[in-house]
């Protein structure tokens, strides 16, 4: 994916992307997250004031939410690159508040948002893998309930010919290299080095090093 001087580019999903944002212009992209990261870079490397770049990240949002804020954060702001992290809240409501979301109405949900970002937009698509890592031990069990959503979205990346950036595997490798909470404290929510890990892994899917 080759971005240009005049896109408009949109970062969606939960508090990962959100990322303690706010809109009174103050800090719109959010504190040291991923999306603030690869914003940096790449306001630098392509260097044109007509390009935009929005975070539109809310907190505790499953992707049922995300559908049903599709009118007011999508199609308002008309952007031509959308990228997309949502799920983990879906399989963490599972645990701590048995209100579960299945996978089946997961993916028709996804299914519905990337159907109407093809006919409605036209956007190029990047989907984020929802992650976890195994700290406290006890997110080891959210596997059974998070791998299938992590499957759905390959499928769906594949099926509409989308960017895919496998955070799953990028977080599982990087927890080789140091011990997972240096990632993510709790296994859900990066560290500034879990979100520069992020945010290397979109850039460099941009072709930005």
């Amino acid at each position: 994916m080759i971005l240009k001087p005049d896109d408009r580019i949109l970062f969606t999903g939960d508090s990962i992307t959100d990322c303690n944002r706010n809109l009174d212009k103050t800090q719109p992209l959010g504190t040291t997250g991923y999306v603030l990261f690869a914003a940096s870079r790449i306001l630098a490397q392509v260097a044109s004031p007509r390009l935009t770049i929005y975070n539109r990240g809310i907190s505790g949002n499953r992707v049922r939410d995300l559908l049903g804020r599709f009118d007011a954060d999508l199609l308002a702001l008309k952007p031509t690159v959308v990228s997309i992290l949502i799920g983990v809240n879906d399989t963490w409501r599972t645990f701590d508040a048995n209100d579960p979301t299945t996978t089946e109405a997961y993916e028709a949900d996804y299914r519905t948002i990337l159907t109407r970002i093809r006919d409605e937009l036209g956007a190029r698509v990047v989907l984020l893998e929802p992650f976890v890592l195994h700290v406290p031990p006890d997110r080891a069990k959210w596997r059974v309930d998070l791998n299938p959503r992590i499957d759905v979205v390959r499928k769906l990346a594949l099926e509409f010919g989308t960017e895919l950036i496998p955070l799953d595997g990028l977080f599982a490798q990087a927890a080789t290299q140091a011990p997972p909470a240096f990632w993510a404290e709790d296994g859900v929510h990066p560290t500034m080095a879990g979100h520069q890990l992020i945010a290397k892994a979109w850039l460099k899917n941009a072709g930005i090093e």
